[in-house]
Parts: structure tokens; sequence; C-alpha cells
């Protein structure tokens, strides 16, 4: 069984070793005999199979063409026929699709980007050489296809998901947790997670249901290594978070080393075999005695390559590699008569009998003394522990030997952690009390059991009230601070003793500077804050940690809102509100790991709003919106652009005023949006953007009547009046408000699209007469085809200018549903959908016959029907134009075009939300340069850069 190498996604070169060098991990099964098997081992629950919908794309896309924008009715019929199989044999389907890039997988998303640019200009290249669309070797997925896909599984009554961290491991997390069938997906870091079984979708045949299952424990016993092995293998192959490059020279040490080369396979397949054999004889030798960092080359990367491992490690699970088991041996002395076999070590050890019990105890020898000592075996480590005798109970009680005095001490078990704690005797109650040794003065010092927690508490005794009172140890300074009681949470918080007043304040320790910080308790949030020592008023002051250059800055507290902000900021300005950290990582990971684990901060502070993005979010029902407010980063995939085109402008450049106006409705800029929110991040992918840093982009302020409304009225307010209000602010994001009237006066599903071509065409005026009659023409044509005959439609040859524009449109219709879901859904989802309102080929179809100069009859095939909703829809885009300064011209009216391009001779190609000509007279909007910069409301600023295309 060969399976397929198209995928680079996970773990570098192992989809390649698997299908070629392991065979036999690959297993050929069938669905439905699965499904009945689950049935009859799990009676009452449904066999359900978790999707990875990113990494089925390709194969949902049957459609032979994919070049004009998409052939979407064709597609959502393929989709139905999916769904249908799965459930004709009683298999439940969970779909995830990505929500968000994690920074870790950054680098690898643009790299991938990079080279998709790249495969798009060879695309272009064959289609100006050949005039036809290029072999399926060239696919490239049509623009919008995962977001288009969520609502269409949705209204097929799929349960759809998006993730809000990595898709890969909430279908990893899901699966384990729901006992599901399986997943089916192809990507190779199923192998590594330990999850239910992994399906492949490129070897699925749907008519009978027979896939490859891909088994990870045949995958360990062919690497001789254990599934606990696997993440590091990953990491120490490279995988999304980890470059393949980081560890290049290890691997080919450990290839040079390994001594079972097999002729036969190639060299990826023998790197693989020569690193786990790595793993398995050298690594594990050392394993729970030494740190990674003690075994690898990790160097620098050492907070990265932890990170990568704990990637794999679902809810519940835990790394051998991460954590020290204790470790030292006692000497036993072998003169003592009676011997006895230790179960676990096979060594004999010496005995004498328990005076009480009269059974046989064994026996180590005290190096100072030299006699015998009593032992007992420790039921975590199956060690031996020197044992004294309680003078109260007369039982023995294991010892714990000081280094510096060289005496014995009782030893406590702890019933948290399993291990022997050292003992001190209460000089009140004459009982004994667990001690801690600072490894500073090599002094114990007391402990008592916090009632809460159940945790022992180091105690100091107060000179003044002559009690004892809870200690913490300063890891940096080594120093004891006194703890007080938090009144809510009930933990131990650090105690400051006030210079002036000599009273005890809470503190805090920064993370990087591990010195302790008062703290105050607010009395909103019950949350204790870092305080600031003003010197002069010798008074604490609240303080915030910037999360980038990890200081405090003292703050005060807006009187109004009750929100917290830096001294000397704007009052209105809307700061970041600390969300909670991955709950996956405890704190035991966190200090074995040492990752970098920043916390995330959003953009909003209401955290109801921030709820409800966040539900239709992860229930896939909108697009983009809850990563503006909760990170202010966004990305947008490749689209089929051609880079020599002079005339028409990236889709990336045209929707961002509409995005700008988005930015300003969700961050809650109200009517001075533009001054006060925050910029977004975007990481937008168009011709000569290098993508090293995300273009910095500013919100726009918004024209609406009567003001722009708060998401609360938006999103929560059920009066009738309120969906008007919706309407206001969606065609206040395309700066369209004028035209309210006339777009609302259309039929549906045309409505949204005559929005969308009346800001396309104010936005690029190379945009022709021609254009819109092709775009108005299909969707009207697309209203009464079958399906059939839409996949039966032949083109006389592809025009690479057309192609562009089906992508352009297509984009729109994404932009669509960013904006209806901002504005509370004023507009039915199924509105925009392209498979209701656009079709690739039929576009590119009535393209050319416009371009040859066909009549308005012949575009709408002689229907007398079609005929009056056209010119009506046509009335509508051009009267909104008119009334933004635009006016639509056929091209037979323009100059002669220039080489290369088509547009008027003195013009820009481009305009910004003021009706301005983005690039200016002459001026083309390619000149603009890419990368980390700023981009204003409307005044856009002009950049020479080597890397554009001219």
């Amino acid at each position: 069984m060969i399976l397929s190498r198209r995928s680079v996604m996970g773990v570098r070169g192992l989809q390649g070793f698997v299908g070629s060098t392991c065979p036999h991990i690959c297993t050929v099964v069938n669905f439905k005999e699965l499904a009945e098997h689950h049935r009859s081992k799990h009676p009452g629950c449904t066999p359900t199979i978790v999707v990875d919908a990113m990494c089925c794309l390709r194969y949902w896309y049957t459609p032979e063409s994919w070049i004009c924008g998409g052939q979407w009715r064709e597609y959502f019929s393929a989709l139905r026929d999916f769904v249908k199989t799965f459930t004709a044999v009683g298999i439940r389907l969970i779909f995830f699709f990505d929500g968000t890039v994690e920074q870790d997988k950054r680098d690898e998303w643009v790299k991938r980007r990079l080279k998709n640019n790249r495969e798009i200009s060879r695309i272009f290249h064959y289609i100006k050489s050949h005039k036809e669309q290029p072999g399926r070797n060239m696919f490239f997925i049509p623009s919008g296809l995962a977001i288009f896909t969520r609502f269409a599984l949705k209204s097929l009554g799929q349960e759809t998901l998006c993730s809000l961290q990595e898709a890969d491991y909430e279908v990893a997390s899901y699966g384990l947790q729901n006992n599901c069938l399986g997943i089916l997906g192809e990507d190779t870091d199923y192998l590594i997670y330990d999850t239910c079984p992994y399906f492949s979708i490129s070897e699925l045949c749907l008519d009978s249901l027979d896939t490859v299952m891909l088994c990870r424990e045949k995958l360990c016993e062919s690497l001789d290594i254990s599934l606990a092995d696997l993440p590091l293998l990953a990491c120490l192959l490279g995988n999304d978070i980890i470059p393949e490059g980081m560890f290049e020279s290890f691997r080919y040490k450990c290839l040079s080393s390994y001594t079972s080369v097999k002729e036969n396979f190639d060299k990826k397949g023998n790197i693989i075999l020569a690193v786990a054999d790595h793993i398995s004889k050298v690594l594990r030798l050392h394993q729970g005695e030494k740190k990674l960092e003690e075994m690898l080359p990790l160097g620098p990367n050492k907070a990265l390559f932890y990170k990568g491992v704990a990637s794999y490690l679902l809810p519940g699970q835990k790394s051998p590699w991460f954590f020290q088991k204790p470790k030292g041996l006692i000497t036993l002395d072998k003169e003592v008569g009676s011997m006895s076999s230790a179960p676990e070590s096979k060594q004999e050890v010496p005995m004498c009998t328990d005076p009480e019990s009269k059974q046989g105890v064994p026996l180590c020898t005290d190096p100072d003394s030299k006699q015998g000592i009593p032992m007992c075996t420790d039921a975590e480590s199956k060690q031996g522990v020197p044992m004294c005798t309680d003078p109260e109970s007369k039982q023995g009680v294991p010892m714990w030997t000081n280094p510096e005095s060289k005496q014995g001490v009782p030893v406590c078990t702890d019933p948290e952690s399993k291990q022997g704690v050292p003992m001190c005797t209460d000089p009140e109650s004459k009982q004994g009390v667990p001690m801690w040794t600072n490894p500073e003065s090599k002094q114990g010092v007391p402990v008592c059991t916090d009632p809460e927690s159940k945790q022992g508490v180091l105690v100091s005794t107060d000179p003044d009230s002559k009690q004892a009172v809870p200690v913490c140890i300063d890891p940096g300074s080594k120093e004891g601070f006194l703890l007080c009681t938090h009144p809510e949470s009930k933990q131990g918080v650090p105690m400051c003793t006030h210079p002036e007043f000599k009273q005890g304040d809470p503190v805090c320790t920064h993370p990087e500077s591990t010195q302790g910080d008062p703290v105050c308790t607010y009395p909103e949030s019950k949350q204790g804050v870092p305080m600031y020592a003003y010197s002069e008023y010798r008074q604490g002051v609240p303080m915030c940690t910037y999360s980038e250059s990890k200081q405090g800055v003292p703050m005060c507290t807006h009187t109004e809102f009750k929100q917290k902000s830096p001294l000397g900021a704007d009052p209105e300005f809307k700061l970041e509100a600390p969300i909670c950290t991955n709950p996956g990582i405890n704190q035991e990971d966190l200090v074995n790991m040492e990752p970098e684990i920043k916390q995330q901060v959003t953009m909003v502070s209401d955290p109801e709003i921030l709820k409800i993005a966040r539900a239709h979010h992860v229930q896939a029902e909108s697009y983009l919106v809850y990563n503006i407010m909760s990170s202010g980063e966004i990305e947008c995939s490749n689209t089929l652009e051609d880079a020599l085109d002079q005339a028409l402008p990236s889709q990336a450049f045209v929707y961002r005023p509409v995005r700008q106006r988005v930015y300003s409705l969700l961050l809650g800029g109200g009517e001075d949006g533009a001054s006060t929110c925050p910029t977004v991040k975007e990481w937008f992918v168009y011709s000569g953007n290098p993508l090293r840093h995300p273009d910095l982009v500013r919100p726009l302020q918004m024209n609406i009547p009567g003001g722009t409304p708060s998401l609360k009225l938006l999103w929560l307010n059920q009066d009738a009046g309120i969906q008007a209000r919706r309407l206001d602010a969606l065609l206040g994001c395309f700066d369209l408000s004028s035209s309210r009237e006339e777009l609302q006066a259309v039929e549906n599903p045309f409505k949204a699209l005559c929005c969308l071509l009346t800001y396309l065409f104010v936005q690029v005026d190379t945009l022709c007469l021609e254009d819109l009659h092709a775009f108005i023409a299909q969707a009207l044509c697309l209203q009464g085809k079958p399906t059939v005959q839409l996949i039966d439609l032949q083109l006389d040859y592809i025009d690479a200018r057309a192609v562009q524009l089906g992508s352009l449109l297509v984009r729109g219709l994404t932009t669509l549903v960013l904006v209806n879901s901002a504005c509370g859904f004023p507009w039915r989802m199924s509105d925009f959908m392209p498979w209701n309102v656009f079709d690739g080929k039929l576009f590119h179809q009535k393209y050319l016959q416009s371009e040859k100069g066909c009549t308005v009859e012949a575009l709408v095939e002689q229907n007398r029907s079609r005929l009056t909703k056209f010119h009506a829809l046509k009335s509508v885009v051009c009267k909104a134009c008119v009334r933004e300064n635009r006016r639509i011209v056929s091209r037979q009216h323009w100059h002669s075009p220039q080489p290369g391009r088509w547009g008027r001779q003195g013009s820009g190609s481009h305009r910004t939300s003021s009706g301005y000509s983005r690039a200016g007279p002459g001026q083309h909007w390619r000149i603009q340069g890419p990368g980390n910069r700023q981009y204003e409301p409307d005044h856009w600023r002009r950049y020479s850069s080597s890397g554009w295309s001219n």
C-alpha cells in the first residue's frame, strides 16, 4: 500500500516512510464493518468519526473545473453524497475546521503560503501560454473553499466545529475523550497523538467505504520505541512547530552511528530508523536521570522543543521525558549473617528480627557508626529506607539523614506525593511535625498542613503573637516571606513588611525578575494585583504587567467603568483583558517543560460579548469575528491572482476598508473609533508580500445614520426595530448607507450580490460595464440551471483576467460573511453562499461572451424574465456607483490600454473609501511595499520596494 506523499502536514518524512518502508503499518479496513463491531462492543453508543475537514478539502472537491472560481453547486452535491454515505451505515460525523493559526506554527504557515505563491505564478503562466486549465497535478483549491464548506455542512445538518487552537489537537482530544471510532484525515501528527485510530481520507473509496488505517502501535513495534516516545521522535524529525533544519546535524550523527542501515531503504527512511534507534538505545538509558537538554543539543531552542513535545500530550496525558524520578541506592553491608532477596533489585539484603512483631526486617549499615540499622521498603521507589523506633508508638518510623549533621531524622509520608518528609518534634504538642530543608542554610523549617489544600506550608513563629505564621520561599533570594490567607481563594499570599508602618502587605513575584511586589486585592474582581510603592506618598498603587516588556506599569482605576488603566493613558482606551491560560498544561508541567508561555490577552474587555463571539466561532457560525476580538490577529490564505496583472489589485487591498470598519465596530471605537481602537495584525497573502511581519491596520471610522451601535445592541437586543439597525451597520461597513433604499428593494438572493458589486466597482475603477454584465448574467442564469447542466458546460478557452475576477468576487462573498457576522446577522447567510449566486464556469462563459460583444439578451439566454431582472439589478448598481462619483462605462469608451493591463491612461486602479484613487493618477497600486507597517484609515502611504512588480 503506497500512501499519497502530497501532504506535507505533520512529521517530516513520516508519510513517505510509512507508505514505502513500513507498509505493514497500513491496514485496509471497512467503515461499515468497523461500525458494526463498535456497536456490538458499545451497545447504545453511535459510532462516531471525527473528521479533520481541512485535510479533506482536496478529496471533497471532485469537480473537474477548479480554475474559474469554483463549481459550487457541484461541490455542494459532492458533500451531500459524502454525508449520505456515512449516515446510511449509521456513522455519525463530527467536522473540525482550523479556527486560528498558532504562533508556534506561523513560520510554517508563511512557508506554505510563499510556496503556494510560486505555484500560482506557474498556473497563470500556463493559462496565458495554453489558454486552458492546467492538469490536476497543478490543482489549487478555489478561494474560500474552507469557509464555505463549514456552512455547506451545517446546512446539511452536520455538527461542524471551529477550533480555538490547533485543529489537530482538538480533533485528537475529541476522539480520545468521546470513545470515537476513529479520526479521518491526512496528517501524520495523528500517528503521534495517543488517541483513537487514524484513517486516511486520501485512500477512502466512498462506494465501498474501504480505507487505510494507520496503526501507531505497529509503527512503535517497527521502530522499537513506545507510544510515549513518539512525540520526542516527531520533534527530532521536525514538524509544524520544530523546523526540519533545527536537528539536521543531530539526525546525521544518529545515522552515522546507526549500525543497521537498510540498503533497500531511502535516505529519509534510514534517518527515521536511526533517530528511533538512538531514542531506544541511548536516550532511554538516562531517562528519568538526566534532563533532555543534557542529552540532546537543544541549545537556545530548549523552550520551543519542550513545547513541541508537549503539544502532542492530550488532556490527562504526561510524558516520561519531562519528569525526573528519585535516584541513588543505599549501600548494603554483606557481612551480616542472615540474608534475604529483594524482589525488585534481586540483591541479597541483611536481616534482623523486629522485637515487637518477631518478623525479619532488612538492615543497612550506617557509614559512621558501622552499626546495622533496620530498613523498610518505600512503596513508590521500591528502595530500602532506614528506620528508627517511635518512643510513643514503639513502631518503626522511616529516617532521613541530614547531610550536615549526619544525624538521622524521622520521616513521615506525604499523602499527596507519597514521598518521605523529615519531621521535627513540636515543643508544645510533643508531636512530630514535617520539616522542609532550606538548600542555602541546610536548616530544617517546620511545616504545617493547609486545611483547604491539604498541602504542607512552611511556618515561622511570630515574635509578637508567638503564633505560627505560614512562610513561602522566594526562588530568587532563597529568603522566606510570611504568608497571609486570601479571603476569597483561601490561598496563601506572600507579605512584605512596610518600612514605615511595619505592617505586612501581600506581594506577588514578577515572572521575569523573581522579586516580590506588594499586592492589593481589587474589590470588584477579588483578585490580587501587584502594587507600586510611591516614595512621595508612601502609598501602594496597583500595577499592570505588559506582556511584551514584562514590566509593571502603575495603574489607575477609571471611576466610571471600573477598569484598570495605566497611569498617563487615555482613560477612554479599552485595555486588553487577561483570560485563562491553557487548561491542558498544569503547573508541574510548566516547571519541568520550561517553555515560554505568555498569558493570553483579548482586545475587548466585555466578557458577555466575548462569550457570544466565542460561541459563534466554535459553532462555525461566524468568520474571523472572534479572532479579531480575542487576539487582534487574522490571516487570509492564497488567492488565484495574477502577480503580473497591472490593472487588478489584490483582494487583500480591495476589501481592506471593509475590514477596517469592522474593526471599529468590534473593538468598541464607537464615534471615535479610528483614534482609540488598537491596530489589527493582518497576515494577508498578496503579490510581493514576503510575510515577514503582519500588516498593522488601523480601524476606520464608520458613517452610520444615528451613530455606530454597540455590540450589545446588535447582538443581544431582540426588539423589532433592531434588525434595521443591524442592516445600517452592515451597509456602513461597505460605506453604502446612501444606497439603503435601492438595495432593500432588491429580492433575495441578489440583494447581497448587488451590495458587493457596488462596492467592488467603486473600489476598482478598471472594472468596466462588460464585467458587470457578466457578473449579473451568471447569477440570474444560475437560478434555473440544474447541477448536471453546469457540469456539462464547456468553455472555448480560459482567460487569465476572468480567472482573477472570479476569485475576487468569491473573496467578496467571504467578506460578506465577516460583516454579516459582526453586525448580528441582518441578512441570511444563504443569500451569499456561492452555490446560490456564483458558478465559476458559468461566469467565465458570460465573461467571454460579453468580451465578444454579445447582447444582453444573449447573455441571459433569451429569457424575458431574466432580462427584466437584469436591467433592474444593473440599474441599482450603476445608480449607487454614480452616487459615489463612479460612472461605469464600456471598455469601448476607454483609450487604448497599456501593454499588459486593462485600464484608462493616467488612472489608478483602486479607490479608498473616500472615493479617491488609492494610488493616485499615474501611480500603480502595487508600488506599496509590504510588511510591518501601519495603514491609516484614509491616507494610504506609498512605498517603493524592489520586491514589487512594476
